[in-house]
């Protein structure tokens, strides 16, 4: 498991299949795949295949990570930055279990990852799409230094890209 960066509080690693119990775990609450346009998977055999196929690493060098509490190991969820080829852009995104909400870790690990895609990776643009009433998720991509850019068609919702660009 190949630990990626390091916050006050926080562990970002990549994921792996033994992850899946948790990956499944963490898309069953309907609040927490609310807003992501993502289901459940269908049964925990789903989240081993998605993780198990997970290749971003190998074909960007990057991608979404375990979000893990140094304090005690515990699997909060996950955050980290996609490429999509066919837009040419690279996101970033986050989902935590519902019990670790409202602590900042969201913020926390998403500004981790938004320094290390600067700094490490050259990035020269990062967005986040959101849909608008995800207000939670809007917060964090603002307290991280995302502005607002414009509307976009979220899976039939209104959705809202942030970007920021690396000075």
């Amino acid at each position: 498991m190949k630990q990626i960066l390091e916050t006050d509080r926080l562990l970002l690693r990549e994921l792996n299949v033994q992850d899946s119990g948790n990956f499944y775990e963490l898309n069953l609450n309907p609040k927490v795949v609310k807003y992501t346009g993502d289901t459940a998977f269908e049964n925990l055999k789903a989240a081993e295949i998605f993780l198990d196929q997970y290749n971003d690493y190998q074909i960007n060098g990057f991608g979404r990570w375990a979000v893990i509490d140094k304090g005690n190991g515990e699997f909060l969820g996950w955050c980290g930055l996609k490429y999509a080829e066919k837009s040419n852009e690279t996101d970033i995104g986050f989902r935590l279990f519902e019990k670790h909400w409202n602590k900042g870790f969201a913020t926390e690990s998403a500004s981790a990852c938004l320094k290390y895609g600067f700094e490490k990776l050259n990035l020269k643009t990062v967005i986040g799409r959101v849909m608008s009433e995800n207000i939670a998720s809007i917060k964090v991509l603002e307290k991280i230094g995302l502005t607002y850019e414009k509307e976009f068609n979220f899976d039939g919702h209104k959705g809202l890209i942030y970007r920021i660009d690396n000075k």
